[in-house]
């Protein structure tokens, strides 16, 4: 994707990120997923933003990018989200991905996410293996030394595209039938909790 595609405002690129691929590539290995849920996070004026009233700190540096820079964060000091920051420069909003469905590399997914191959898995392992924040950046080995990095680098990328173990090039869908719903675990945010900025496919 490029740079102008990160620069929309944070409920558009959560919407526009929906069915992409999300790359992530270490160690000589490729992991493909495809994105199935986002929120928005608006900047200063959302009460369920880390930014909220401007609060502008190291940990928040990277929402303050330019569209397309990665930012990392820590929940229950010890699970990593991932997030992209939106719009321009200086207006720190940005998209957290909250779910991903995973495409190639099953094994390598289910050893980082359960240390075991992906045929030794429960039907709910399976259901549940990415289905999370802190699950996928687990299963794609996503943690804070990506943070403030492009989102168009080598390491993690989103892509409207992959290529199969034939060599063959996959496309994602233009057409998406979205939902939405209210944010998840942002009980906090007084009426910003009940805002309905988040959006997943099924």
């Amino acid at each position: 994707m490029e740079k102008d595609f990160f620069r929309k405002n944070g409920i558009d690129l959560a919407k526009s990120i929906l069915g992409k691929y999300l790359i992530r590539k270490y160690e000589n290995k490729v992991i493909v997923t495809k994105i199935i849920e986002t929120e928005a996070y608006m900047g200063v004026n959302d009460k369920g933003a880390h930014v909220y009233g401007n609060k502008k700190t190291d940990r928040t540096k990277p929402l303050y990018l330019d569209g397309g820079h990665i930012y990392v964060y820590l929940i229950y000091g010890m699970y990593n989200c991932l997030n992209l920051s939106a719009n321009i420069e200086n207006v720190p909003e940005c998209v957290l991905i909250r779910g991903v469905e995973p495409i190639t590399s099953l094994d390598e997914i289910s050893m980082n996410r359960y240390n075991k191959a992906y045929t030794e898995l429960s039907k709910y392992q399976v259901k549940n293996i990415t289905n999370g924040p802190g699950k996928l950046c687990k299963a794609l080995k996503i943690d804070r030394s990506l943070n403030s990095k492009s989102i168009m680098g080598e390491e993690l990328y989103i892509s409207d595209f992959y290529y199969d173990d034939k060599g063959k090039k996959v496309f994602s869908k233009d057409e998406l039938d979205i939902k939405t719903s209210k944010r998840i675990n942002i009980d906090y945010a007084e009426e910003a909790k009940d805002f309905l900025w988040r959006f997943y496919i099924e």
